[in-house]
């Protein structure tokens, strides 16, 4: 079973933003264009609802923030369901813990997933995955960092990122606010 997300990802500048944005309309497949809204829910879990340009989602993630893979499972609902689904959670007893406001550029280039996102408030991001078995997880991983070194992208240190995402966690009521 394919339910083992595996990715690499690296904080860009919008001058990279814009060079792999050109570099993907030319040797990349185009698959869409979005907006999404996420918020991640208090407790000890990685959970998330989405709300993007086509649907919702459920998301739940095992393992840590910025981990290289860990078990991923997602249930689309109906864009009109969003709504609902935060009632419940809200209900259930979680609350909001971060939300994220992304515009997302999804390409398939060599097999693998890319997504150039500008996070409001958070920045540029490049983004690799692959979706695979528990027992190809460390191969899909070295063939994302040999990508990360043929597109010259430095991936960016696990300790960096939990240092922006705390960061954005604690202020990311006013950093939206500023761009």
């Amino acid at each position: 079973m394919n339910n083992i997300e595996v990715e690499i990802r690296s904080f860009i500048s919008k001058e990279q933003f814009e060079e792999l944005k050109t570099f993907m309309n030319t040797n990349a497949e185009f698959i869409e264009k979005d907006v999404q809204k996420t918020t991640y829910f208090t407790g000890d879990n990685d959970l998330r609802l989405q709300q993007n340009c086509k649907n919702a989602k459920i998301i739940l993630k095992n393992g840590q923030i910025h981990d290289d893979y860990r078990k991923e499972i997602e249930v689309i609902i109906e864009k009109t369901q969003y709504q609902n689904m935060m009632d419940i959670f809200e209900t259930l007893g979680y609350s909001i813990e971060i939300q994220w406001f992304r515009k997302r550029l999804i390409y398939l280039w060599k097999n693998v997933t890319v997504t150039l996102d500008n996070t409001k408030g958070y920045g540029y991001i490049i983004e690799l995955e692959y979706m695979c078995s528990e027992e190809n997880k460390e191969t899909k991983l070295q063939e994302l960092k040999k990508l990360f070194f043929e597109l010259d992208i430095t991936e960016t240190k696990k300790e960096i990122f939990n240092q922006k995402f705390n960061n954005y966690r604690q202020n990311w009521k006013e950093l939206i606010k500023k761009g």
